[in-house]
């Protein structure tokens, strides 16, 4: 679960710069990797530990003298960190596409240019700012036992006239991001109402329904497991396919991973060298590591985060674009509007 480690906190500000103490930013986890005697560099990440961990290891065997200390916190505070906070990294990873464009759009991304990040294609990379290293579905989840011999959703569609006709059933049991805690939440849910008039439906049906909000996809998982939910909406999909075990019966799990066929919209999880990296050429080192033929397949394999590969995505799978057109929903008019509107569908009688 999601905590508040203090203690880690104020570790963190003697190794990176913090403004203060009292402000330093909230994070999950943090681990020093390698033995090395030489220096320190420091990544800031949304990326859960274990699934970053096989290419931070194979990282640091091409370079043993180095230590590396990961650092995962949500990705509102990840933005927060390098845009309120000044925290010195040398590489920022994070899911939520739009924070990471405004970060990169804002000057808080420095210029990097190698081998490796030229030879992205055009749409997984910004300028010679902002760079994509995986391209992953943003998935429902649903549990076969829960739904009790229930066809199983296959659309957005699907999913409301099933909620809509098992109240029941489902009262208290759906979940999905809170897009006022959740930068990547936020993401997708403003990407969903940009493509269908149906997520708002959708919104108010799980209103109705008291759904529960989340921070991360990895607690939604959780409860699906134990049994306290049914169904979860708007998951990144490598977390279910990392964490989801195949159960007892591998031909067929408890817990269904669902591509919405209307529509799949699928996230660059993206990287940038800061302006205020201390040792930014071993960041743009370790990018130019996920970016090479070691790095995809670990990336790929170990870490079981989807490859750079549009060609093999199926029809239905949109990519969000990787521009400035990220920043829409991040006015601040636009984005009090969006959440009013989300906390009105939320709060149905």
């Amino acid at each position: 679960m999601r905590q508040l480690i203090l203690a880690s906190a104020l570790a963190l500000c003697a190794t990176v710069q913090c403004t203060s103490v009292g402000q330093a930013f909230e994070i999950e986890d943090q681990r020093v990797f390698g033995t090395g005697i030489g220096v320190e560099m420091s990544v800031l990440s949304t990326t859960d530990t274990e699934i970053f961990a096989p290419l931070i290891d194979a990282f640091l065997v091409q370079n043993p003298t180095l230590r590396l200390r990961y650092v995962v916190a949500s990705s509102q505070e990840v933005y927060r960190a390098v845009h309120d906070e000044g925290a010195a990294f040398d590489l920022v990873i994070s899911s939520a596409m739009d924070l990471q464009m405004k970060l990169a759009n804002d000057g808080f991304a420095a210029g990097y240019v190698s081998a490796a990040v030229l030879g992205l294609p055009d749409w997984a990379r910004w300028r010679d700012r902002l760079f994509g290293f995986a391209l992953e579905p943003v998935v429902m989840l649903a549990s076969r036992r829960a739904l009790q011999g229930l066809e199983v959703p296959r659309s957005r569609r699907d999913l409301i006239d099933l909620l809509r006709a098992n109240p029941e059933r489902f009262n208290g049991r759906i979940a999905t991001y809170d897009p006022h805690v959740s930068g990547a939440g936020y993401l997708f849910a403003t990407q969903d109402a940009r493509q269908t008039d149906a997520f708002w439906r959708l919104a108010e049906v799980m209103g109705r329904l008291n759904a529960r909000l989340y921070c991360c996809s990895g607690d939604m998982i959780d409860d699906l497991e134990s049994g306290d939910l049914a169904l979860a909406y708007n998951v990144v999909g490598s977390y279910a396919q990392t964490r989801l075990p195949a159960g007892s019966d591998a031909k067929q799990p408890d817990i269904v991973v669902i591509e919405p066929e209307d529509f799949t919209v699928a996230l660059l999880r993206t990287g940038f060298v800061p302006v205020g990296a201390l040792r930014p050429q071993l960041g743009g080192a370790l990018l130019d590591f996920m970016l090479g033929a070691q790095g995809r397949a670990l990336i790929d394999g170990v870490a079981d985060l989807p490859p750079l590969d549009q060609a093999a995505l199926a029809p239905h799978v949109r990519p969000i674009r990787l521009d400035p057109g990220l920043l829409v929903y991040l006015d601040r008019i636009k984005r009090r509007n969006f959440l009013d509107e989300w906390d009105a569908a939320m709060t149905q009688p």
